[in-house]
């Protein structure tokens, strides 16, 4: 999946290699000196991340995470960077390693061989501050509200999150959760972290401040993230029961949107009041409002081939959408549902995902 980070901030996980404009560097290396509003897009197959100037939504910098190893051997270094967060104060990233490609889906196997990693980086220069080594693969790293940790799941079949200082990242605690855990996000009042379990078809509702997990939550079938909603609700997206499970700040499912397609990502936009759900099987962007208590479609958008993750800018008029197929983010007019433009990044089917600092 992709993910998207930018700097004044959107905090979101997009998953580019664009000519840039004179005076922009198109390749580089840390140490940089990034002071403008940034977007930060991660690509998985060529193991780097992509620089967005949101002045002007040009790509200026390409950052090496370090050689992409395919073999397999992953002693010395890591492959397929996934997910990626950003601090609350906008100084570090943190990126969740598996070791393995998920853009085909979540429902792919593994040997159980793998081992996952967190990877540190600096917002400004683009250095790796700290790699984490983890015993099993990891679907994102996500920084705890308060900026004092960094939470991660563990995809086993005795599923585990676990919790890192994040000045010290030495490990805090380890919370057992449900089979084969993927995405960890946080309620939109960062009280209540989520896990989906997605060999369980269950959510994970763990209290942040005693790290206990005070609900399991049943949804639909493969759950891959609780996306977290300004309204203080999050979006589950079921990927093969196709649909997605709306749980509320108590705690329950309030609704459960049936698409008929397996869902990529959900965004909620409180502005319009609509839930967006990407689909990189059907290339498109499905809009759906809540009309007389039921959840209905309003619009379907045509996007490039793979459309999977959302980052928005601050005012939620800008959306920025990662294509994992065609290698490219699509820069939204989020009012006229309109193409502003195509931004070329990574290689075919390795984004993930983008946040906006």
């Amino acid at each position: 999946k992709n993910k998207i980070k930018m700097k004044n901030i959107i905090s979101f996980a997009l998953l580019v290699m664009l000519l840039s404009g004179c005076n922009k560097d198109h390749l580089t290396t840390p140490k940089l000196d990034i002071t403008h509003p940034a977007g930060y897009v991660v690509n998985g197959e060529t193991n780097s991340l992509s620089v967005i100037d949101l002045t002007d939504n040009t790509i200026v910098h390409e950052i090496k995470l370090g050689e992409a190893d395919h073999s397999g051997g992953h002693s010395s270094s890591f492959t397929f960077p996934h997910h990626i967060s950003i601090n609350k104060a906008k100084t570090k990233l943190a990126i969740g390693v598996p070791n393995m490609d998920l853009s085909a889906g979540h429902g792919v196997g593994h040997s159980g061989t793998e081992k996952g990693n967190i990877v540190v980086v600096d917002v400004r220069t683009g250095e790796i501050v700290k790699v984490l080594d983890l015993p099993k693969p990891n679907h994102n790293a996500i920084f705890s509200p308060d900026d004092s940790e960094i939470w991660t799941s563990q995809m086993e079949m005795a599923g585990k999150v676990l919790v890192y200082d994040a000045n010290t990242y030495a490990l805090k605690n380890t919370i057992s959760v449900g089979m084969m855990p993927a995405e960890v996000t946080f309620s939109y009042d960062g009280k209540t972290a989520f896990v989906c379990n997605g060999d369980d078809n269950t959510v994970s509702a763990i209290d942040v401040a005693t790290k206990t997990v005070t609900k399991t939550i049943a949804v639909g079938a493969n759950p891959v993230g609780a996306w977290t909603g300004a309204d203080n609700r999050n979006y589950v997206d079921n990927e093969d029961g196709k649909s997605v499970s709306i749980i509320d700040q108590n705690l329950n499912v309030v609704s459960t949107i049936d698409l008929g397609f397996t869902p990529d990502y959900v965004a909620y936009i409180p502005i319009n009041q609509e839930v967006w759900v990407t689909s990189g099987t059907e290339n498109k962007i499905f809009v759906y409002q809540l009309q007389s208590g039921t959840y209905t479609k309003t619009n379907e958008i045509g996007m490039n081939a793979g459309t999977h993750a959302i980052a928005f800018s601050q005012d939620y008029k800008t959306a920025y959408i990662t294509n994992q197929k065609s290698a490219s983010v699509t820069v939204f007019n989020v009012a006229t549902k309109n193409k502003i433009k195509d931004l070329v990044v990574g290689q075919a089917g390795s984004q993930r995902r983008t946040t906006l600092q």
